[in-house]
């Protein structure tokens, strides 16, 4: 890898930051999740949302996302981490917004990345944006 050069044209220190962004995010695609989920997360779309819904025995945390989403991307290795920790005691599903259009509109999904957390069917609490690790997990807990 190169150094930066020191008193480059603010053209030059353009173009590196650029390099340097696009390598960045296409690393953050690859590891975060996206169209690609956790071995431990079940992929959602309209035709298979109720039936899961419906067979889900205790909480079941759904992430609506898009690929575009940066945020969604950021909060991708979380969930799967927690579906890992979860395993057995709670169930964690996706629905990409994109593809899925009448679940979304369902649920009135008006941001994303939002987390519902159903429990006996019925959505019982939503989280909406960026949150951490403990946010998510608390309010998992509250429903276990």
């Amino acid at each position: 890898m190169q150094k930066p050069k020191l008193g480059g044209t603010l053209m030059e220190e353009d173009e590196e930051l650029q390099r340097i962004r696009a390598k960045k995010l296409r690393g953050m695609a690859q590891r975060g999740g996206g169209e690609e989920a956790g071995k431990n997360v079940v992929e959602l779309n309209d035709s298979t949302f109720d039936e899961v819904l419906q067979k889900t025995k205790g909480p079941l945390l759904v992430d609506f996302w898009a690929a575009w989403c940066m945020p969604c991307r950021i909060m991708a290795p979380v969930v799967e981490k927690l579906a890992h920790e979860y395993a057995g005691k709670a169930v964690f599903a996706k629905v990409n917004v994109d593809e899925n259009p009448d679940t979304v509109l369902r649920f009135q999904v008006l941001s994303i990345p939002t987390f519902i957390i159903f429990k006996n069917g019925r959505p019982a609490e939503r989280i909406v944006g960026v949150v951490g690790q403990g946010s998510l997990e608390g309010a998992l807990n509250k429903h276990l």
